[in-house]
């Protein structure tokens, strides 16, 4: 599975190859250590070798032990650099490929999903390939090598751990199998925490106001409490390994030290040999410990690699394959061509059916309807945020899915039902709308939106600090800088989605004359709550229940369209219409 996610390595494939052969290094310097010292116990002080052999292998032991911990620094080293170069390129990748999604994608997964497999999921894979490549290697070599090593010395006596290898083995894949699916569901359980987290955090303004902290406190510790009991079981199964691999090993040791010991008494063991022969079993052990913490990473991080792999090869409903790159619009003409569309691609369950529907460039059209009329999801197929289930858009004569994404979107501007704005100062914001406007077209943009003077009523101006979601300004301020950061994008049409439900009727009334004054050429659609924001519009279209009732001018509704009328009726009495 990590196969798939080798690609990323891009520049740290130097660190990641040097990874393992300072860990081969170090682990052949210690293999020779306990054949060193069996020379000083065996010849150097029993035998013939006498206090300058002695002498001389310890130095040397002392100087092989120096290399080998130079060897294993350099190991972690390496290890650490290729580590998190891998994690920053997995989280750039799956960061970029979030990016390309559609609407349907990001609903599929949801933000919290998406954030988790950002942070959580890319550190636990960090983790896993750091141990692949230092103790993923060190293990096994160093297994095989003190094994052979002990086998060398005492081949009758190595059969006690030659024994409980295959034991391990099996416990291990035992667990491993049944451990898997328990780490995945503890992965969605920490999606529906990040959730909770995220809502109250959002919207922290909204529970304060209502006194809801105690509610909000009680829907965490209940999401806590899932992320607890997902652990619990999966980490019940997996904490068997320890017990199982330590009496293992405990039961190895008194065993060898039992017929070892018995056998230096007999005289058929060398206490050199047989110091050496329990360093190299130890050797064995440790190596048997580390393979057990190895195997346990990557089960816990098993399941963060799927998510990872699920996010980079998930295809966005909306793409470009059939798009001409060179294609423009020519003007800020629609047409809706026999229009359905369903969120879940059903065609028994549309929430816009057979929209036909044909728009000059340069017209003003005013959209009311009723709450649940989809009057925002007819406006966003024309930026292409989702793709129809049957008929097609046209924007500037052209089916919108010919044109490649940034090219329409670019002359597609829209300013959302919420108000988005980012960290950073008021000139940031707009300039999002154009990276490369000047300050002249940034003032010429807020002045059309009626934003200017309030601007320059902070201290800072432009460079005033709206900190986080733009916390430091009004709705209505919000929804101005919105509409200047659109207009800044110079575009030939601009969809107002409810955008000016904020501000009082005088500056509603304001920012449509500057638009019918400056913007004519630009095909303008607004979404509103009141008639009197689209009483002055060249044509207005109603919908009901996802279906055109009505597309006329003011005048000619009031008179055709009993929806219209009603409407109009209602608000004229100061009722308050959802819209």
């Amino acid at each position: 599975m990590i196969k798939k996610l080798l690609p990323f390595l891009g520049e740290y494939k130097k660190a990641t190859i040097l990874t393992p052969v300072m860990v081969v290094f170090e682990v052949i310097l210690e293999l020779m250590i306990p054949l060193l010292m069996a020379q000083i116990v065996d010849y150097g002080i029993q035998g013939e070798g006498g206090m300058r052999y002695t002498i001389q292998m310890g130095l040397l032991m002392i100087l092989m032990a120096v290399v080998a911990l130079v060897f294993g620094a350099l190991s972690g080293k390496y290890a650490a650099e290729a580590g998190m170069g891998f994690a920053k390129n997995i989280r750039s990748g799956l960061f970029e490929k979030i990016q390309g999604y559609s609407f349907a994608n990001v609903d599929k997964f949801s933000t919290a999903s998406l954030v988790t497999r950002l942070t959580t999921d890319v550190t636990n894979t960090q983790n896993a390939f750091m141990m692949i490549i230092r103790m993923a290697i060190r293990a096994p070599i160093m297994l095989v090598g003190a094994t052979i090593m002990a086998v060398s010395i005492n081949p009758r006596l190595s059969m006690i751990f030659l024994i409980s290898i295959p034991v391990l083995s099996l416990t291990l894949f035992f667990i491993g199998k049944n451990a898997h699916p328990r780490f995945l569901a503890m992965l969605e359980k920490y999606d529906g925490l990040n959730e909770k987290v995220q809502d109250f955090i959002v919207n922290i303004r909204v529970v304060k106001a209502f006194v809801r902290e105690d509610h909000e406190e009680t829907r965490f510790l209940e999401s806590a409490e899932q992320v607890r009991d997902a652990q619990l079981n999966a980490e019940k199964l997996v904490i068997l390994t320890m017990p199982i691999m330590q009496l293992t090993i405990y039961a190895s040791v008194v065993a060898i030290l039992w017929f070892g010991g018995n056998m230096v008494i007999d005289g058929t063991f060398n206490i050199g040999q047989m110091s050496s022969f329990i360093m190299y079993i130890m050797q064995v052990l440790i190596s048997l410990m580390m393979i057990s913490m190895i195997f346990i990473m990557i089960i816990i991080s098993r399941a963060s690699f799927s998510r990872i792999i699920e996010g980079l090869e998930e295809k966005s409903t909306l793409d470009d394959d059939g798009a001409d790159a060179d294609l423009k619009l020519q003007d800020g003409s629609i047409v809706f061509n026999d229009v359905s569309f369903s969120y879940t691609n059903d065609p028994n369950n549309v929430v816009l059916r057979n929209i036909n529907l044909s728009i000059q460039s340069g017209e003003t059209i005013g959209i009311i309807g009723g709450t649940g009329s989809s009057k925002t999801t007819l406006v966003q197929l024309i930026p292409r945020l989702y793709d129809v289930l049957t008929g097609e858009v046209l924007v500037g004569g052209h089916n919108v899915k010919e044109y490649a994404l940034k090219t329409l979107r670019d002359d597609v501007a829209m300013v959302l039902q919420n108000n988005v704005l980012f960290s950073g100062t008021i000139k940031d914001n707009l300039k999002w709308g154009n990276e490369a406007a000047t300050d002249e077209e940034v003032i010429q943009a807020a002045k059309a939106a009626q934003a200017h003077d309030f601007i320059e009523s902070f201290p800072k101006g432009y460079d005033t600090d709206l900190g986080q979601g733009g916390v430091n300004v009004s709705g209505g301020q919000k929804q101005r800088l919105t509409i200047a950061r659109a207009l800044l994008k110079n575009p030939k049409v601009v969809i107002l989605d409810d955008s000016t439900s904020a501000v009082d009727t005088a500056t509603d009334a304001k920012i449509r004359a500057v638009f019918r004054e400056t913007f004519s050429e630009v095909t303008t659609l607004i979404i509103a709550q009141r008639i009197s924001s689209i009483s002055d519009a060249d044509r207005i279209i109603v919908l009901d229940d996802g279906q055109v009732k009505g597309f006329d001018t003011h005048e000619n509704l009031m008179e055709t369209s009993d929806i219209y009328r009603e409407i109009y009726q209602s608000q004229s009495k100061g009722v308050s219409i959802d819209g």
